[in-house]
Formats: C-alpha cells, sequence, structure tokens
C-alpha cells in the first residue's frame, strides 16, 4: 500500500492489562502500534492466545485501552463518552466468527438487516423492505430471503448476512474477526471474492484477523503479526516469500502444503506461548527461538523498519542489517 494514501484509522503505543487474581495483571496487548489506510486491507494473524481479539474489542470500543490511543480520522476514540460514543460507531462495523450466534433466531432478515439503521433513526418503517431487498442484492443474495429466518439458512448464507448488516450504515472500516473460520473451505473463498469485491466498490478499509497465514495473505494488502500481545513484524505483499522475522518463519513451516512437494519439511512451532501473566524482561519470542541470543534475554527490540513497508522486532535482523552494534 502506496505511502501516499490517507491514513483512517492509527493505533498508538496501545497497552491493554486486565486484573486478574492475587492482584496480578494480564497483558493482552503490549505496546502495540498499526496505521490503516483508505481502501486497504490490513490482516492480524497469530496463534490463539496472541491478542488479536483483545485488539478488535479495543477498536470497537468494547473494551478501553489502560493506555495508549486509537484514532479515527484524527480523533481519538478512547476518550469519547456517551451519545459521541454511539455516533462513532457508525464508521467502524464489524463481522463476527461465527454467523449461528450472531443474530436473534426470532427476527426475520430484514429486520435484521434494518435494525443498525433503525437504531440510528436513518429510515422509516415502509423503507425497511426495500432497503433490505438492496442489502440482500449487494451479497448476492435473492431478495426473497428478507422474510426468512436465520436458522432456515446455511452457514455462508448467515454469513452474507452478517456482512450485509455490518455495511448497512455504510461504514468506512469494516473489521473481519476470523469471519470465515466457522465455515468448509469452499464457503470461505466465495465470501472472500465476495469482499474484496465490494471493498474495491465502496473503498472500504478492513481489517482482516485470522489465523491462516495463507489465506491472509491473499486477502491483505499488508499483514501484522502478534506475537504475546506484541506486534512483531508488519509486511506488505507476499507473506510467504518476504518473512524474516523467527516467529513469521516459524508459523509458516509449520503449514501442512496441500500438495506437498519433494523435500518439504514440515515444522511444527515447539512448546507453547509463555503465560501472559509473567512476561519476561527482553524479546517476547525468546523461550521459543532457536537463534535467541543473550542480548534478546536481556532487551525487548522495537519494531523498526527494514526496508521499505516492511518493518520487524527482533534483534537478529537489526545485527544482520549492521543497525546494532553489541
Amino acid at each position: 500500500m502506496s505511502a501516499d494514501k490517507e491514513t483512517i484509522l492509527t493505533i498508538e503505543k496501545v497497552i491493554k492489562r486486565f486484573p486478574v487474581a492475587e492482584g496480578r495483571m494480564l497483558t493482552a496487548c503490549d505496546n502495540v502500534s498499526l496505521s490503516l489506510y483508505q481502501g486497504e486491507t490490513l490482516g492480524v494473524v497469530g496463534e490463539s492466545g496472541c491478542g488479536k481479539s483483545t485488539l478488535v474489542k479495543l477498536i470497537m470500543q468494547l473494551h478501553a485501552p489502560t493506555s495508549g490511543a486509537i484514532c479515527y480520522r484524527g480523533k481519538d476514540l478512547t476518550r469519547l463518552t456517551g451519545e459521541r460514543m454511539r455516533q462513532s460507531r457508525r464508521h467502524i462495523q464489524m463481522v463476527f466468527q461465527d454467523p449461528s450466534q450472531a443474530f436473534n433466531p426470532k427476527m426475520k432478515i430484514k429486520d435484521i438487516l434494518c435494525e443498525p439503521l433503525r437504531n440510528f433513526k436513518l429510515i422509516k418503517d415502509r423503507e425497511a423492505g426495500k432497503k433490505a431487498e438492496e442489502l440482500l442484492r449487494m451479497v448476492e443474495l435473492p431478495e426473497e430471503f428478507a422474510d426468512r429466518y436465520p436458522g432456515n439458512m446455511s452457514g455462508g448464507q448467515r454469513q452474507r448476512i452478517g456482512i450485509a448488516r455490518a455495511l448497512a450504515l455504510e461504514p468506512e472500516i469494516l473489521v473481519c474477526d476470523e469471519a470465515t473460520s466457522a465455515l468448509d473451505v469452499s464457503v470461505q473463498k466465495k465470501i472472500i471474492e465476495l469482499l474484496v469485491r465490494i471493498q474495491r466498490e465502496k473503498n472500504l478499509s478492513m481489517i482482516f484477523i485470522c489465523h491462516d497465514l495463507a489465506l491472509v495473505s491473499q486477502i491483505s494488502h499488508r499483514i501484522a503479526v502478534m506475537y504475546l500481545g506484541n506486534i512483531v513484524e508488519v509486511l506488505a505483499g507476499d507473506v510467504l516469500s518476504k518473512a524474516k522475522h523467527p516467529y513469521t518463519k516459524a508459523l509458516l513451516q509449520a503449514v501442512f502444503p496441500v500438495k506437498k512437494k519433494e523435500g518439504t519439511v514440515v515444522r511444527p512451532l515447539e512448546g507453547e506461548i509463555p503465560s501472559p501473566l509473567e512476561l519476561l524482561p527482553g524479546c517476547p519470542f525468546q523461550s521459543r527461538c532457536s537463534e535467541s541470543m543473550e542480548l534478546c534475554r536481556r532487551e525487548k527490540p522495537m519494531l523498526e523498519e527494514l526496508l521499505p513497508g516492511h518493518s520487524a522486532a527482533c534483534h537478529l535482523l537489526k545485527l544482520q542489517s549492521g543497525k546494532k552494534d553489541i
């Protein structure tokens, strides 16, 4: 994504800690900084427990950060309260992971689609049927689905309804939290194609949360890799060939290829993610990295640019590029 693109969302040094038993604190997001450009898809990947869902909830204002700022078009969303916060939510909408749990099963599809518009008094009751049909056409579903109930639809159809409902308010940012993980692979492909088409037509900005590196590489302009609440690498283009951070490489090596070539070796990522309750000084990946050195255990690496559009937080990479002496 070109550097001259307009920045629409900025996450600045966000930390989120949760109090737990015995007065301890759980660090879910640790000094996260990211930007999102107009019309861009930013993928966020990482293992379960890395902080992806917490980051989403912070962006959606479902959690307040412990410190840091989340700015939409220069306005810090974390400082908004009451009606100003409610109105700001029109600009950032979300598609949830499980479409079977995302709707009231007793509501008809036309009421589900028009509920956000009614909440903001943007539609009259007599206009609801026509608007529902328009939203159904946008996600390539028949207009007669407006009188169905969620239970009468497949998982892929329900997820299309979820996308239509999220876009009803015409937001500038769409957040997809594992929006395809509950679907069959063939259905995933169709949903991804739908999202790409809608994004192109509406010049949407998207944040695509996923644990599938291959999938997120297909849809994203840039990819941010999270580990233990930290952004360890941000890269543009094909993550499969450009990854530099040891964690990103380890994730790629742990994936089983669809068609295994001779000489291909699948290496599972050894060890468990350390507890966010007991963070060690230094690099968060040190206990699972085969190239860890003394500096990694002593000093936490900061996210720094390696090449234009490619940043990583790794002492080894900075040493290789001659940026740091020890």
